[in-house]
């Protein structure tokens, strides 16, 4: 079993910057392939960003070029650097992660989620 906690959601202007953070535990976390999805209201849930357990890194095409994900494996956590932030990416951001057993891009594990509120 693995845990996460996101944190680091807030409001912030259009075009301010935003870091989340998800903290894992329960299992070996640099074994474990990682992403970040995002749920605003009245939508589904989209893919945002993954990372690999050798961090290799991709990205939906909405946040290339001002999201970056990243790992530190010493803290067992899981970033999101939100830059550029706009309206649109106003949603509960939640961080997953793959169970090595069942293959790749499995997330089994989901947090809670955390709110991004971007004003314009």
């Amino acid at each position: 079993q693995v845990q996460l906690v996101e944190s680091g959601g807030g409001l912030v202007q259009a075009g301010g910057s935003l870091r989340l953070s998800c903290e894992a535990s329960g299992r070996t976390f640099s074994s474990l392939p990682m992403g970040w999805f995002r749920q605003a209201p009245g939508k589904e849930r989209e893919f945002v960003a993954r990372i690999s357990s050798g961090a290799g890194t991709s990205y939906a095409d909405s946040v290339k070029g001002r999201f970056t994900i990243s790992r530190d494996n010493a803290k067992n956590t899981l970033y999101l650097q939100m830059n550029s932030l706009k309206p649109e990416d106003t949603a509960i951001y939640y961080c997953a992660a793959d169970d090595p057993n069942n293959g790749l891009y499995s997330y089994d594990y989901w947090g809670r989620g955390t709110q991004v509120t971007v004003a314009s």
